[in-house]
């Protein structure tokens, strides 16, 4: 048996498209878990369990689904825990159980991001007895041995914390070697979302909210807009009524940031209406296809 835990907010839309993606890519019998937080409509009939109590963090709602699983299922059976824009492309389960015996955690890694090394919870699967074994939790840890390239520049030794890192600090220190899945395609449309890992995963990224990256905000210069003469100027008046509205027009890091979530939002739409409308949709970004699910370490 498959437990999947997920979460949804806000929009609806993503429930019929991430069943369907489920109901098409696990090819044993599963049950599905969900937070549904502040959905138009009611879909609790579409789950084996779901809940629409107002809990705001993400982690918690995991960590939550992931106990009531435990406390239900068989130690064999596998737990699943995926992001509510996020689903298997191609049959999961005979993969899935071949790495998993193998190694005994599965998950995406986004290296992308910036060489972020902890086990990502828009899909990471072990089996319920290994998730107990080890404490899992979603919430926010430290990567106190990579280090952080944010606090290095400035010339501190903190750590970079992120949701993950808790996960990974327990395999780490049980010296557990986990299985990573790393980003698969060859055609890219954003340097972190709309991404197929392990050939086996699409995760849409953001697909829940509308803020950017700060990867994206570094690679369209960010840093350098806001060291501009004008920006300078505005960021040093006087705080009023008239200088915010002053700083949001004509400033060039929010102009720039409001382009960018202009440009994000109509991408999103069109490859979200892709994906619902075509199962095959994955395929644009991996030419040649790639469905190796193994991962270098």
């Amino acid at each position: 048996m498959i437990h999947v835990a997920t979460v949804h907010w806000r929009d609806d839309r993503w429930v019929d498209v991430q069943l369907a993606y489920l109901e098409r890519g696990l090819d044993e019998p599963y049950r599905v878990y969900a937070f549904l937080g502040r959905m138009k409509q009611d879909h609790s009939d579409k789950f084996f369990y779901s809940s629409t109590e107002r809990l705001k963090n993400h982690a918690a709602k995991l960590n939550l689904l992931g106990d009531m699983i435990g406390l239900a299922a068989d130690p064999d059976d596998i737990v699943l825990f995926i992001d509510g824009d996020a689903f298997p492309v191609v049959p999961l389960a005979a993969p899935l159980r071949a790495a998993l015996a193998e190694h005994p955690l599965v998950a995406v890694r986004r290296d992308e991001n910036r060489g972020a090394r902890q086990p990502h919870p828009c899909f990471c699967a072990t089996t319920v007895g290994f998730w107990r074994q080890i404490g899992g939790d979603w919430h926010r840890g430290s990567d106190w041995k990579g280090g952080s390239r944010r606090w290095a520049k400035k010339g501190g030794n903190q750590a970079e914390s992120d949701v993950g890192y808790r996960v990974l600090n327990k395999l780490e220190r049980a010296a557990v070697d986990w299985q990573p899945l790393l980003r698969s395609n060859t055609t890219e449309l954003h340097p972190l979302f709309y991404a197929v890992y392990g050939g086996l995963i699409y995760h849409h990224g953001a697909g829940f909210r509308r803020g950017l990256s700060g990867l994206v905000l570094e690679q369209h210069g960010e840093s350098e807009l806001t060291a501009k003469p004008l920006a300078r100027l505005l960021d040093n008046l006087p705080k009023s009524k008239l200088t915010h509205r002053l700083h949001r027009r004509y400033h060039p890091a929010r102009r720039l940031r409001r382009r960018l979530v202009a440009e994000q939002r109509a991408l999103s739409e069109s490859v979200f209406d892709d994906l619902a409308a075509n199962p095959e949709f994955y395929r644009r970004f991996l030419e040649p296809l790639h469905l190796d699910a193994t991962a270098p370490r």
